[in-house]
This record gives structure tokens, sequence and C-alpha cells, in this order.
């Protein structure tokens, strides 16, 4: 006999009445036993980390994952359906090091890998409680009782076994990529790690000049949004499709390259300058320009200090002329790699330390943090190459 559904359904109550049903009559571990004899059926479930409560994407996934598992269930297979707990990674180590005041790997060292490893243990299941009630209320069918933590030394074992099959057959190999980095954490992120704290801040920019080799009186002007690169600089980019100008500042007599589009950016008015020629971009190919600093001047050697070409110019913003700092930026380095100015197997020319200090061969700001309040703009230009500097709005994670 069918039941009569009755005209007002209290959804939630019947929600509860469902989950105590599969409880009660235990569905899942039953389903699992029925199906024991069948041919298996294996899903890689990718774990979440359970020091945070899970959004709308575990939801989304978790919601996938379970109509893939019970399809394959209802196909005749016998599904291993067991939950994973990522225990690795920034999350984990960030929240022990807001709660304890770690500022980096002094810090760590001076607690004990041990110590900061059960500190981060003491937090890792933070959330798990939460993580199964709202997978249970998803109705997904799922073994927390079997699970497993990536914390686990024969977890960690069968990852590294995987590796080492992959390394023997020759599917690994050794690569460069520029990759957005934490001098917090001290680690390169993902992508999705360096989208997870993406804010708008404040940082300041500056307009450069690069004097041109046998016209030192004529310069190519850069804006840039990270000053800090500057002593990185290896080449200058522009669009080869656009128009570029030479002006003369009316009131400093200088002589400047930029594009035509982005004049507004230098000058408030047409009567601060005067036209003295109009270019195509590609014109500008290979033309030679003084360096700022003198600590990678040895680069001139493969290529460095010349202007290339490159779409990726914009003309939205800044002069139209982008300085290139190929180990900060991943168009820089493939504008670089292309021309080879840089060799994708050599040594990265990267003069800043895991903690975002500058290095020995920055002599003149060597450990200090490349946006802390000691690097003086008015000094990143040695020889009174800098124009301006001021404040923008910049989106930096």
């Amino acid at each position: 006999m069918v039941e009569r559904v009755p005209e007002s359904i209290n959804f939630p109550s019947e929600e509860e009445n469902v989950l105590q049903f599969w409880q009660t009559k235990d569905c899942f571990q039953e389903c699992l036993k029925q199906s024991k004899n069948r041919p298996k059926f294996t899903f890689y479930d990718g774990p979440p980390f359970a020091t945070g409560l899970p959004h709308y994407g575990h939801i989304l996934a978790g919601t996938i994952k379970d109509i893939v598992t019970r399809f394959a269930h209802q196909s005749g297979f016998h599904v291993d359906r067991r939950f994973g707990w990522d225990c690795h990674g920034l999350p984990v180590e960030y929240e022990i090091d807001k709660t304890l005041g770690i500022k980096g790997p002094a810090d760590v060292a001076k607690m004990g890998i041990a110590e900061y490893n059960q500190q981060c243990r003491n937090i890792v299941m933070r959330y798990s409680n939460e993580w199964k009630i709202l997978v249970n209320r998803m109705g997904r069918w799922i073994d927390f009782e079997n699970d497993y933590k990536t914390l686990y030394p024969w977890f960690m074992e069968s990852v590294w076994w995987v590796f080492k099959q992959l390394y023997d057959k020759g599917m690994v190999y050794r690569g460069v990529k520029v990759m957005p980095f934490s001098t917090a954490c001290n680690t390169p992120l993902s992508n999705f790690e360096s989208n997870q704290n993406y804010k708008d801040v404040q940082d300041p920019s500056v307009i450069v000049n690069f004097p041109l080799v046998g016209s030192e009186d004529v310069a190519l002007i850069a804006w840039t949004t990270t000053p800090w690169t500057l002593p990185s600089n290896l080449a200058l980019c522009v669009n080869p499709d656009f128009l570029y100008v030479k002006v003369k500042d009316n009131a400093t007599e200088k002589t400047y390259i930029m594009m035509e589009a982005r004049l507004g950016a230098l000058f408030r008015s047409e009567s601060e300058y005067t036209l003295l020629d109009k270019f195509p971009g590609k014109t500008l190919k290979g033309k030679k320009y003084k360096p700022l600093f003198e600590y990678f001047a040895k680069c001139e050697e493969t290529g460095a200090f010349q202007v290339v070409l490159d779409n990726y110019v914009k003309e939205e913003e800044g002069t139209g002329v982008v300085h290139q700092a190929p180990y900060f930026g991943a168009d820089d380095y493939r504008v670089c790699t292309e021309y080879k100015i840089i060799q994708r197997d050599q040594a990265p020319i990267c003069p800043v330390d895991a903690s975002g200090c500058f290095t020995s061969e920055v002599t003149d700001f060597a450990g200090q943090y490349v946006k802390g309040q000691g690097v003086d703009l008015t000094r990143l230009a040695s020889n009174g190459t800098a124009l301006a500097n001021k404040e923008h709005d910049a989106t930096v994670h």
C-alpha cells in the first residue's frame, strides 16, 4: 500500500527521518556487504582539509563524487568509499603560525620540528565532526570509520612509491615555473592557495627611465607596480603593433620614448611636451639601454638590456614599455626565454630569499624585506632615473 503524501511537508523533519532510517538500517555498510564479491570499482577521492569548514565547492564536488560511486555500485561493482583527510600543506601550518606567533623557519627550528609537527597534529582534525554532519546531510554515502589521513606514514610511503614508478618510466622532468610565493610561509603557493586570500591593497609604483646606449639623452620610460623587481631587470618589452612616440618634456628638456596612447600617464596636457617622432613599436626591437644597476651586468653577454617585442603589452595602463624581470613574472619569463636572454636550465636570477629579503647580490638593499619601508624608492634608480613614484591601487594576493 502506498502512503498518501500529506499536503504540507516538513522538509527538515523528513530529512531527519531519512537520515535516521539509513542509520538504523546501516544502509551503507549493508550495501558494501552485499556487493563484496563483485568486481571492484576504484575511486580516488581527493581529501579536504579538516582545519576549515566545508564550503560550496566541497558540497558540489562531494555530490558529483557520490553520483559516480552510487552509479558504479548500481552497475554491479563493489565500491569502497573511504573518506580522507588532507593533513599536510599550508592551511594547517598557517593556523599554527598565527596561534604561536611563528614568523619564519628560524622560529620553527627554535621550537623543534617534532614539537611543531605535534602542534599541527593537535588541530588537524578540528572540524572533523562538522564535516561528518554536513556530508551525511548531503546524502553522501561514505565511510568515515575507515577513513585515511595523509599524515599516516603508510600513506606517504605509497605516494613516494607511485612517484618512483613515474620516475623510473621517464615521466618526471625538472623544470622552472614562475609561481605565487608566500614570504610568510617560505613556500610557493598553488593558484588556489594564493586566491584564497586575494584582496586589493595599495602598493607604491614608480616610473623609471632607461637611457639608450649611444643616445643617452633619449630614454625609454617604464611604469612598474613592483619596484622591488627592478634590480632584476633584464629587458624592456613593447608591443610591436602599437604606435610609440619620442617626446621632449618641456619642463625638464629631457627626451622620452613611450606609447602614444599612454602619454596621459606622464603628462597632464599636450602643452607639457613636444612631439619629436612617431613610429610602430617593432622599430624599437633590439635597441640597447643602460641597466639601472650593475648587479647582473654580466647578463648583457646573453642579450640582456635590450628592447623585446610581445603582444601582451597593453595600452590600458602604464607607459607601453614593460620592465622585464623574468623570474618574477610569467610573461617576463616567457618573453625572455623566447629571446634567449635566459635559458630554461640555467640558475634562476632571483636575488630574493624565501623570507622576501634581498640577497647579498643586491648590495644596496641586502637583507632588507623587498616591500619594507627601508627600501627607499628614490634610491632604486641609482642615476636619477626615477621620474616619479606614487601610491596606486594594485591587486595582489
